[in-house]
């Protein structure tokens, strides 16, 4: 479940910088969805260092 949530996180990542660099405009949800991408990461580094 762990890597499922890593996986997703980085797709959001990329998605967000596409959207993000291309000018491309997604909304406040885009945002949104950046947040829990980096939550998730962290919460990811955070149980793999424990």
């Amino acid at each position: 479940m762990g890597n499922l949530l890593y996986v997703i996180a980085v797709i959001l990542v990329i998605i967000w910088a596409i959207s993000f660099l291309g000018g491309f405009y997604t909304g406040g949800v885009i945002h949104i969805l950046i947040v829990i991408a980096i939550v998730a990461i962290l919460l990811r580094v955070i149980r793999g260092a424990a």
